[in-house]
């Protein structure tokens, strides 16, 4: 029987929560064909997909499906029409091979703000009824209004030390104008609790080309902690956008090859477990 990664936050335990917030940093740093790195603030939600109506009384400045000063629409996810999440990931999980559904399915993503959103990378942790990371969904978006899911069986063979996982994959979706489509993923990551940490190392045949990091801690999701986080941090989802477009102008700068937009041919990438 695979035992793999817990997500501690859901066992055992009174701190069960419909949503969080993951507050700290992200990290892009490029490696070839010359240096560059840079390093911004965010703050991320983690929600339980199966209780969002609990999730959207937890904060007078925060709600689901309407706008607030922070709020998360379904909409915003998945086939993007407003349906249901799960039912969305599960489609996903069942052409990969699972036979055997998640109890629950938690998503990691950026809130909206003022009623804007843009996530770069959200993810769907997907766990049995003993708590355990079975599965995991990385959806990408682009600048352009594409996006694509990444679909990956959690195998014994991906855990490590006990609770890191570590999954690989070829690029299927074309992000960056400044990066070729001959590319693979490694994802390292921990399951969220106290503490989450976050790694994507992109290479290309020769080796790596670029480390994304998101390293946060989780704070509760209430009307102080909402305030707090908007307060600290009152442009996220602009931020996001505008950081994107102005380190692309300096990879410009300085002489990055561009590669022209290509279409996704499927929204997904899916590895089936054997």
């Amino acid at each position: 029987m695979r035992r793999t990664t817990l997500l501690t936050d859901d066992v055992g335990s009174s701190r069960k929560s419909a949503a969080v917030f993951y507050r700290g940093w992200v990290m892009h740093a490029r490696m070839k064909p010359f240096t560059h790195r840079f390093t911004y603030r965010v703050f991320s939600l983690f929600i339980d997909l199966d209780m969002l109506q609990e999730a959207n009384t937890q904060s007078a400045i925060f709600s689901i499906g309407r706008f607030n000063l922070l709020s998360f629409y379904p909409s915003d996810h998945g086939d993007q029409d407003g349906s249901s999440l799960r039912a969305h990931a599960e489609r996903l999980l069942t052409q990969a091979g699972l036979t055997s559904m998640p109890a629950r399915i938690k998503l990691l993503c950026y809130p909206r703000l003022f009623g804007f959103v843009f996530n770069p990378l959200s993810i769907y942790y997907c766990l049995d009824d003993e708590g355990h990371v079975s599965a995991l969904i990385y959806e990408v978006r682009n600048t352009f209004g594409d996006i694509h899911s990444y679909v990956i069986p959690v195998r014994a063979q991906h855990v490590a030390h006990g609770r890191e996982i570590r999954q690989e994959c070829d690029k299927a979706f074309y992000v960056s104008p400044f990066l070729d489509m001959t590319m693979r993923y490694r994802f390292r990551l921990l399951p969220p609790d106290e503490h989450l940490r976050l790694r994507i190392l992109e290479r290309d045949p020769t080796g790596p080309i670029l480390s994304a990091n998101f390293s946060a801690e989780r704070l509760p999701l209430t009307f102080w902690t909402s305030l707090m986080c908007f307060m600290a941090i009152p442009l996220l989802s602009f931020k996001v956008v505008l950081a994107i477009h102005w380190e692309a102008l300096r990879l410009w700068l300085k002489g990055a090859k561009y590669y022209a937009h290509h279409a996704p041919r499927t929204r997904a990438s899916i590895q089936s477990d054997p």
